[in-house]
């Protein structure tokens, strides 16, 4: 069963001036991330840089600007186990990414997430196929992905996360 999650809609002025700009205009109830107008999934769809928020272990928000994918409702963070948010994600598994459409900043989604699962790239192959995948989306180079660190032995960790809520806001 699909876990339902809330879509706020931002009012904007995109269409001008009006009552209550930038408040919630609507939520909705979703299944799915289907479910979001075409306008703010092509923000997951097309190589927008995210910014990931986790809380660090001082208490305060740490941001990473990350390539950002999705499989069905999972929201995917494929990071290097050895980088210090890999533990604070272990520690503190809810998390904020935040899209911004290069092209209008007052077009934007945010998504916050819980993780559901930690894969080890060592235990399943996907976790290294879903970076290559990112690698080419991103970059436009075939894969293999070509920036592991090549001072250490560099593995893979892969967080899927389910969505809890979704703010959108702004027009492309």
């Amino acid at each position: 069963m699909a876990e339902v999650f809330t879509i706020a809609k931002f009012r904007d002025v995109s269409n001008g001036l009006q009552a209550g700009q930038f408040d919630v205009g609507e939520r909705k109830r979703a299944g799915s991330i289907e479910d979001l107008d075409p306008i703010y999934k092509e923000l997951l769809d097309k190589p927008v840089v995210m910014t990931l928020a986790v809380i660090g272990p001082d208490g305060r928000p740490g941001l990473t600007p990350m390539w950002c994918d999705y499989e069905g409702d999972h929201i995917l963070v494929n990071t290097a186990s050895q980088r210090p948010k890999c533990q604070w994600i272990r520690n503190n598994p809810r998390l904020t990414i935040l899209l911004v459409n290069p092209e209008n900043p007052y077009h934007w989604m945010s998504i916050k997430c819980t993780v559901a699962e930690e894969v080890h790239e060592d235990d399943d192959p996907n976790v290294t196929k879903q970076l290559d995948k990112i690698w080419t989306k991103y970059t436009g180079n075939e894969p293999p992905y070509g920036l592991r660190d090549p001072s250490i032995e560099e593995k893979r960790v892969l967080f899927k996360c389910r969505i809890d809520r979704i703010a959108t806001f702004g027009q492309p």
